[in-house]
């Protein structure tokens, strides 16, 4: 559905995008991240034909962005981080604007409007002047002006903006039931919500692609081994500890925590070993209990941070 070679962007003083190429399939959620500057904002405006690119190709929907940008156009519902919104307009009036700039008229425009804003949970305020709205519900009608042409493509830059902590799992519960029906790339720092909503991400660091991946997989691979945790009582952490670290394929094993008799470890394996089962094995010949054994995964955070060498929190 989005196709991408060797793309770049060139400024008189800087690249801001250098060669990047990613495959977005139909149907799919995608997780756009960078860090500021990254060339994240560039790409996306390539692809929505906002600009040209200095070298390589991008299609969308089958369409190329520079050969047939109005193609593109017709097929791309985007909700940029500040909603296109006319301040002097109702909620009704505007979204019926929106529909005859897409070509939409009649009855067919008034069904749709009526399907979109019960989907973006604005059906209340329809008659209501846009400036009198919070931020939550302009980011709401944004989003129905998105998907008002019921476009093959979904960008949405920080969907989730200015809304409440309710407001928020409905939007992304909506983008869910989207996934399918469009195919979406969704650009937000709260790196949490990409790990619940996206099926895959893309990084890009200072205009270079550094990943492309799902985030199991992004774990599995830069973890590079099988680390477990696991909760025992019955013994002194230390001889836990050597006993675990006797088994065959475990690399390490790190005490984190001791509470009401209980002892937290760490256990890493070797890449590919599977070392669960020997543990829970080896705690119960020895007579001891075992209250909790769990995968260690990396977080979402952790990888970008990774990847990128950004500071905390600057997922942008």
């Amino acid at each position: 559905m989005i196709r991408v070679e060797g793309l770049t962007k060139r400024y008189p003083r800087t690249v801001a995008v250098d060669d990047i190429s990613f495959t977005v399939n139909k149907g799919e959620i995608v997780g756009f991240l960078g860090p500021t500057g990254a060339g994240k904002t560039t790409t996306m405006r390539v692809l929505t034909c906002f600009m040209p690119p200095s070298r390589g190709m991008a299609e969308v929907a089958g369409f190329d962005v520079v050969k047939q940008p109005l193609e593109v156009k017709k097929r791309i519902g985007y909700l940029p981080e500040t909603p296109p919104l006319y301040p002097e307009m109702e909620v009704r009036e505007y979204l019926q604007f929106v529909g005859r700039l897409k070509g939409m008229a009649g009855g067919a425009l008034a069904s749709r409007i009526g399907e979109v804003s019960k989907r973006c949970h604005i059906d209340d305020v329809m008659t209501r002047l846009i400036s009198k709205l919070s931020k939550g519900y302009r980011q709401r009608v944004g989003l129905a002006q998105a998907i008002l042409h019921n476009p093959d493509v979904l960008i949405l830059d920080e969907p989730t903006s200015g809304l409440d902590p309710k407001q928020i799992l409905e939007t992304r519960d909506l983008i869910k039931e989207l996934a399918g029906e469009h195919t979406i790339i969704l650009s937000t720092h709260i790196l949490p919500e990409v790990e619940q909503t996206c099926q895959k991400v893309i990084i890009i660091n200072r205009g270079r692609l550094v990943a492309t991946d799902t985030v199991e997989n992004l774990t599995s691979r830069l973890r590079g081994s099988d680390a477990v945790g696991v909760e025992v009582s019955g013994a002194a952490p230390a001889e836990i500890e050597g006993a675990l670290a006797a088994l065959a394929g475990v690399t390490s094993v790190k005490t984190t925590a001791t509470k009401d008799g209980r002892a937290r470890l760490e256990v890493e394996g070797q890449p590919g070993q599977h070392i669960r089962p020997d543990i829970a094995r080896a705690v119960v010949q020895a007579g001891w209990q075992l209250h909790e054994l769990h995968s260690l995964s990396v977080s979402l955070e952790e990888i970008f941070l990774q990847l990128t060498g950004a500071a905390k929190g600057d997922a942008q």
